[in-house]
């Protein structure tokens, strides 16, 4: 009987090693939800935890260095405590249901995204031929829980915050869409799979350094991260769309915003640094590794933008989108299409 890794070895990108192991599709669909909900739920509070260490050493901040005595490790804990003791307040005059539903509806998506991120050449829960569009498709939908809290909220300000959120993602939506255009045209596939695959000899980032910069950039916007935090100005008085919620709710808003940063991070490591794809010289690193340690950065370099550059102007952010991104991308697009097909 040959041994697991062998038998991993044996395997073709178009099957899951959770395939290969369970000849019961229903079984090997508990499994993969299983494994893809324990990510989805430890990733992001592993991002929590980066993001108070990173801040406390760039801003001297004391409570996360501090907290739980050995170097703030129960900083987080003390976060989540916090949150369920709050009270869950419901404005009179909301609506309930909506008002409930509002951080599911906000959090789903970019838990959905997982379904087809590969993490190894047989590690992914499904490979779809037109995964980069399911990925772009289901993303945009997170929209609308952000527009259903401020609308559901009863607050002028709350509505106020989530139509800035809405015309700030879908402005942004479209370099994001024109950034993976550009990758697809040269990957020549629209499978995440396919995508990495195609990058065994280099990383797109090299042939698509404008690009790779543009989807960094509008995953913060659509993250509504620094310096594109406008819709929520967490400085501020109030806080967007979200300025009625607490509690558990309000937790679910932030677990939605980190793991929205795993899952960028991770479909900008598959664009544009090869996901699984180790380094020539490093290819005694298992690919899984590879994966985990790109995403990893890509959030650092997330975090490391909130804590250096200050928040836009909403017309600011409106006029790079429209003036700036979108051009960029469309002539990269170009560029792209002539050596193509010069090639």
């Amino acid at each position: 009987m040959p041994s697991p890794l062998a038998a991993l070895g044996a395997l073709t990108a178009q099957q899951s090693f959770v395939d290969h192991w369970f000849s019961n599709e229903w079984l090997a669909l508990v499994v993969k939800v299983v494994v893809l909900m324990a990510f989805v739920l430890s990733a992001p509070l592993g991002v929590g935890y980066m993001e108070h260490k990173a801040l406390a050493h760039m801003q001297a901040r004391l409570g996360p260095m501090d907290a739980g005595r050995f170097h703030g490790w129960a900083q987080l804990i003390a976060d989540g405590v916090k949150f369920v003791q709050k009270e869950d307040v419901i404005p009179t005059a909301a609506d309930t249901l909506v008002f409930t539903l509002a951080p599911a509806v906000a959090l789903v998506p970019y838990i959905a995204i997982f379904v087809v991120l590969p993490f190894g050449q047989t590690i992914w829960a499904v490979n779809l031929d037109v995964g980069i569009f399911y990925v772009l498709a289901i993303g945009s939908i997170s929209v609308i829980g952000v527009l259903m809290a401020g609308w559901a909220s009863a607050n002028k300000f709350a509505l106020i915050g989530a139509l800035r959120a809405a015309a700030q993602l879908i402005a942004y939506e479209l370099p994001l869409v024109l950034a993976a255009v550009a990758v697809v045209m040269q990957a020549g596939t629209m499978s995440l799979v396919g995508i990495v695959e195609s990058q065994q000899r280099y990383w797109y980032v090299l042939t698509q350094p404008v690009m790779a910069f543009i989807f960094l950039v509008a995953s913060l916007a659509e993250l509504t991260r620094p310096p594109f935090d406008m819709p929520i100005a967490d400085s501020e008085i109030i806080f967007g769309a979200y300025t009625e919620y607490t509690g558990l709710k309000f937790a679910f808003f932030l677990l939605a915003e980190y793991a929205g940063i795993v899952a960028l991070s991770g479909v900008a490591a598959v664009l544009f640094l090869g996901g699984y794809q180790p380094l020539p010289f490093l290819s005694i690193i298992p690919g899984p590794l590879w994966m985990f340690a790109k995403i990893g950065a890509l959030s650092f370099v997330i975090i490391w933008f909130r804590a250096t550059y200050p928040r836009l102007r909403e017309d600011q952010l409106q006029r790079f989108a429209w003036i700036a991104l979108v051009p960029l991308a469309l002539a990269d697009i170009l560029i792209t299409a002539i050596v193509k097909v010069a090639v």
